[in-house]
């Protein structure tokens, strides 16, 4: 039977299901996708033999591809929220924050170790809340 994970944007608009297992799950500290995440590093589930399913909003989403690479990025056109993209005909890219599911698979790897943010090290000593600090 197949593993049914299911996600969505950040105003809800769009909806999907990913219907099959997750192959890797990286975190990438290139430039490019902390650029496109505003974050240290991008957290990305990929899967060469699952099926990406739109539920909804389809017609939101809107792709973004740097000229003269590789680099995608598929987000929602009212929220910005990254979603899934098909990579090419048998890869999937899904950002592991979209996901609405629990993610049951751990992380297999950084990736682009050599463009780590220079601020993103010796965090373990760094304050820590529940919640927003007051």
């Amino acid at each position: 039977m197949d593993t049914k994970t299911t996600g969505s944007c950040l105003c809800g608009e769009v909806t999907f299901e990913i219907t099959g297992p997750f192959t890797t799950f990286f975190l990438c500290h290139c430039e490019r996708c902390r650029k496109d995440t505003g974050s240290a590093h991008a957290a990305n589930l990929f899967s060469t033999s699952a099926k990406l399913t739109w539920l909804s909003g389809e017609q939101n989403i809107t792709t973004f591809t740097l000229p003269e690479t590789r680099h995608s990025k598929s987000f929602c056109t009212i929220c910005g929220s990254a979603l899934p993209i098909q990579l090419n005909k048998k890869l999937i890219q899904i950002p592991a924050g979209s996901l609405d599911s629990d993610v049951t698979m751990r992380p297999t790897a950084h990736i682009f170790l050599s463009d780590k943010a220079n601020w993103d090290h010796d965090l373990d000593d760094v304050a820590k809340f529940e919640t927003l600090p007051g």
